[in-house]
């Protein structure tokens, strides 16, 4: 009765204060051994560290006397694995923690669970280490856990998160490779040694994908659901505190309240490793080579610092500086790229895709544009995003943050999948074919740009030999048939789809311009790119572009005929044919010869070609002629084609006004070459450089 009395009375006296402040004093007081059945004094303050801890989160120093209670099984195994639970950081977890969590697990006397909960919590935490400059001290100790069977997948993600190419070394590889030999091919396996033959390609022998699928899983949703509600809390508290600023008109109040709390889907601002209070005093006492983040605001700063600059505590920053992206960019330290790699995978994935609880719109929308900033400032899509396009285009609706899909579609890299139809073309398919004409639009404008990005990288990257590197912090070997394979595929996709498409849409005039968008790109490939392959386009293209009611778009098709004529040219040069192999048919040579016969007879000498009493576009003769369309072989002609019909009617009106006649026959003879110089004035460049340079004229003595 006594000891109640006593535990009630300490209760109330506990209750008048802080209860974190009591709750500090009481854990870093604790000796070993407290008895945890039926003590009301631990299980008062344990009820008040949860509360606190998923309502606001925990403070640093809190959660560094709470691990070290919790580690020292000062209370039991049950006690101890209640408080790793609740870790909930507010702000930042201690370096100096982490440190003293691994001195406990090198003791011996932590249980298995504990283990594995301590090393699972560590990973989940990582990005909210205030400082680690020392975290790569442990390197060796951890590595040495590698041994344990079951403390292996969290121990291989954490040294992915850790390794840097100094501890990358060849009795490392050595170990880590027997270990895949003999548990076999784990995916944690395939992760680290990736990133060893990434940084050191000299020393793992084998075959792995420098960029691994999933090697390691992420299933600790409590914490993660936790901090994304404390972040919320805090962001609401944040608003609110700034509104009542705004209130009493103190303006300033605002910096000083405002707290850096980001939801999982926001990208995180630019901070230095260490934290804002000891940047200033420490940092030139422990680092002084090191030239902190915070600092960094201009390009010069960034070019004379660069061997020595302090990466931001979470690499997911980079988004917001240019010149953070400027850096991953340069510098040889592959981790670095793959470590963002692996922020941004972890986010796209683990914070949208499979996340049950959902982000704010306008948060999705901006990290995904700041994303695609990223990729086009960089010339280079990253792994993590692509894969996160595959994944998604499975379960799209073709509206659901389009412009934004279909801007990292357009960033899909060459050659990374044998094989694309599967996890790009079948699910593009069947969202084209099932959405309105100006999505289809819009999904041709990204297939011309992913074209773009892939021609542009062999233009800049690709050489002479038979590998070549891709760009960027994740080699590659690549031969110049795999990415002609990859882009003939593609421009197969595309013609076939097409096809379709425009006889669906009726040959759509929007629809029909974006198509010759993409294959004017197409034509060019050779001369342009310095890509040895040629394809033309498809018949159900060609014609309704030959056949359009637009003038801009025939014009486009004649521009687009008078290139392929230069590329095929230009192939048939026998010293460029001794450098390099070219992967142009003789079948190509005849289908675009057969175009421009075709085009010449319909635009200049008004003969649509006529075989088995058919157009060659599949029209009957006799059709038309029952409608009563007489001369039918020359209403295609530059006069008489519906697309620059207009162009003759006023072509006549502007030459015969005074003379009391319009009539359209008369441009023949002297007329014909002034009305072809009209023509050329409307900024039809197109249709003259397809005339000029397919249509043989007799020399004339032009006299007015």
């Amino acid at each position: 009765m006594e000891g109640r009395s006593l535990n009630y009375s300490l209760r109330q006296k506990k209750e008048a204060e802080d209860p974190m402040v009591s709750a500090f004093q009481y854990f870093e007081d604790a000796k070993p051994g407290i008895l945890w059945k039926g003590n009301d004094i631990l299980e008062m303050h344990l009820t008040n560290v949860e509360n606190q801890a998923f309502r606001w989160g925990l403070s640093p120093m809190l959660i560094d006397v709470l691990l070290d209670f919790a580690l020292g099984l000062k209370a039991g195994r049950a006690t101890c694995a209640r408080i790793m639970k609740c870790l909930i950081p507010a702000t930042v977890v201690p370096e100096n923690s982490l440190i003293k969590g691994v001195s406990w697990i090198c003791v011996g006397t932590l249980p298995t669970n504990l283990q594995i909960t301590f090393f699972r919590w560590f990973i989940t935490m990582f990005d909210f280490i205030d400082s680690k400059e020392h975290l790569n001290s442990l390197y060796g100790i951890l590595f040495s856990f590698l041994q344990n069977e079951n403390l292996c997948p969290y121990v291989c993600n954490l040294l992915y998160l850790l390794t840097t190419r100094e501890n990358v070394k060849p009795y490392r590889v050595r170990r880590v490779m027997d270990l895949y030999s003999k548990i076999g091919m784990q995916p944690y396996f395939k992760g680290l040694l990736a990133l060893y033959k990434v940084l050191r390609p000299d020393l793992v022998s084998i075959s792995i994908p420098s960029r691994s699928k999933n090697s390691f899983k992420n299933a600790d949703t409590i914490w993660k659901a936790a901090i994304l509600a404390v972040q919320k809390k805090k962001k609401s508290e944040i608003s609110l505190t700034l509104t009542e600023s705004s209130d009493l008109k103190k303006p300033r109040m605002q910096l000083s309240r405002k707290r850096k709390y980001n939801k999982m889907m926001t990208v995180p601002p630019v901070e230095s490793r260490l934290p804002e209070t000891t940047c200033n005093s420490f940092v030139n006492l422990t680092r002084p080579k090191m030239f902190p983040i915070v600092q960094l605001t201009s390009f010069q700063q960034l070019l004379q610092n660069i061997d020595k600059i302090e990466l931001p505590s979470q690499m997911g920053s980079v988004l917001n500086s240019h010149l953070l992206l400027h850096y991953i960019n340069c510098v040889k330290d592959d981790s670095v790229f793959l470590r963002f790699d692996y922020w941004l995978g972890h986010t796209l994935n683990e914070e949208f895709l499979h996340c049950k609880y959902a982000s704010s719109s306008m948060e999705v929308e901006e990290l995904f544009n700041k994303l695609i900033t990223a990729q086009s400032f960089l010339q280079e899509g990253f792994h993590s995003s692509e894969m996160f396009v595959y994944k998604f285009l499975q379960v799209w609706d073709s509206s659901l943050y389009r412009p934004q899909i279909l801007s990292l579609l357009s960033w899909v890299s060459v050659g990374q999948k044998a094989d694309l139809m599967q996890p790009l073309y079948e699910p593009l398919t069947s969202l084209f074919f099932s959405s309105s004409v100006y999505f289809k639009c819009s999904l041709f404008d990204c297939l011309n740009n992913l074209l773009v990005n892939w021609l542009t990288w062999h233009s800049v990257y690709a050489t002479d030999s038979v590998d070549m590197s891709l760009p960027g912090h994740s080699p590659m070997n690549m031969n110049l048939s795999v990415v002609v394979k990859s882009i003939s595929e593609l421009i197969e996709f595309v013609g076939h789809i097409a096809t379709i498409g425009l006889h669906l849409e009726g040959y759509h005039t929007l629809l029909l311009q974006f198509v010759l968008n993409f294959y004017e790109t197409v034509c060019d490939m050779y001369l342009l790119y310095d890509l040895p392959l040629v394809i033309m386009p498809p018949a159900g293209v060609f014609y309704p572009a030959l056949l359009s009611m637009d003038a801009i778009n025939l014009n486009q098709l004649c521009h687009i005929m008078y290139r392929y004529r230069e590329n095929l040219v230009a192939a048939k040069n026998p010293e460029l044919q001794s450098k390099r192999r070219l992967y142009i048919s003789s079948a190509t040579y005849r289908d675009c010869n057969q175009y421009i016969v075709t085009m010449v007879n319909y635009l200049w000498n008004s003969k649509a070609h006529v075989s088995s009493n058919t157009l060659d576009t599949g029209l009957n003769s006799e059709i038309l002629r029952k409608a009563n369309i007489t001369d039918f072989k020359k209403r295609f002609n530059v006069v008489y084609h519906p697309a620059l019909f207009g162009y003759a009617l006023d072509f006549c009106k502007k030459c015969w006004t005074n003379k009391g006649q319009s009539n359209i026959s008369s441009i023949k003879g002297k007329y014909w070459d002034y009305y072809l110089k009209y023509l050329y004035s409307q900024n039809l460049r197109g249709l003259k450089e397809f005339i000029e340079s397919s249509v043989s004229r007799k020399s004339e003595s032009s006299s007015d």
